[in-house]
């Protein structure tokens, strides 16, 4: 399975509420970027998940319009939402977009590829792709991509 962690692009800093921050200008072009990126990347049959807030549905439509909004992805969710949503390790597909906020993406990095309860820092539109196999009987983790907008 593919689990593909992208944080939302750069967002107001206010609104009404957390959930109705929308991306700023920079933001869309961020968010543009990243998902020229992952389009030339994914299969055709990636599953693309996103949170309820308006920044990460902003940030999801830009990769495609075939996305679902999960709730359980909603700022300040738990690692194990996260990889309860996307199916992890079997997967609810080949391959699992996930859209989300920090510090919730960067738990579930430290929680797959350390083993660590820290929360890693995963800068706004980055993408980190992560796989899983099996060696000699393990099911590991591999980070295959680590990317922030600026280098895509």
């Amino acid at each position: 399975m593919n689990l593909i962690l992208w944080r939302h692009a750069e967002a107001e800093d206010f609104a009404s509420s957390d959930l109705a921050r929308a991306l700023t200008t920079r933001g869309r072009k961020q968010a543009q970027n990243v998902a020229k990126w992952l389009r030339a990347r994914l299969p055709d049959d990636a599953v693309i998940l996103a949170s309820p807030a308006v920044r990460t549905v902003q940030t999801a439509e830009t990769l495609s319009d075939q996305y679902r909004v999960v709730r359980e992805l909603a700022p300040n969710a738990g690692a194990n939402d996260v990889l309860t949503a996307a199916g992890w390790p079997e997967g609810i597909a080949q391959t699992v977009v996930i859209v989300g906020h920090q510090p919730t993406l960067g738990h579930v990095a430290a929680l797959l590829l350390a083993n660590s309860e820290a929360s890693w820092p995963l800068k706004k539109a980055g993408v980190w792709w992560i796989s899983n196999r099996e060696r000699n009987g393990d099911e590991q983790a591999v980070l295959r991509a680590a990317i922030g907008p600026d280098l895509v």
